[in-house]
């Protein structure tokens, strides 16, 4: 995926994700799948910022971009803002 495929996923995520918290908040879908599913959604978004990262740090310090690679879930979430 390039630059621009990843930006655009996370788009569409993002949009998907605000959908969800709108519609958990005025409860009109059952909240147990439905957060299961923001849960998932959620973990998938930071996988997709991490590459985002990589590849712009690959490419600010004159590496190939392509090289970067989709993080497991765990091993993103792990990390510290």
């Amino acid at each position: 995926m390039d630059q621009e495929q990843i930006l655009s996923r996370i788009s569409s995520m993002v949009d998907d994700e605000r959908t969800l918290r709108d519609s958990l908040a005025s409860g009109a879908i059952d909240e147990a799948t439905e957060r299961a599913r923001l849960g998932a959604l959620e973990r998938e978004l930071d996988r997709c910022w991490d590459l985002l990262r990589q590849r712009r740090a690959k490419a600010e310090f004159g590496e190939n971009p392509d090289e970067a690679r989709v993080r497991p879930a765990a091993e993103v979430e792990g990390y510290r803002s």
